[in-house]
């Protein structure tokens, strides 16, 4: 997959690093803003069982 990616990206390998490195950065600013408030409303912290 990631050579899939390598092969697609346009550019010198210093571009290449900097537009994947961008778009790592774009996947974790969507988990924190997007996925994981949506999972936390579906969990219930107020459920423990640890003592």
């Amino acid at each position: 997959m990631y050579a899939a990616l390598w092969r697609i990206l346009p550019g010198p390998a210093w571009l290449r690093v900097v537009l994947l490195l961008a778009a790592a950065a774009v996947v974790v600013y969507g988990l924190f803003t997007f996925v994981f408030p949506w999972v936390s409303t579906l969990l219930n912290p107020q459920e423990v069982t640890v003592q």
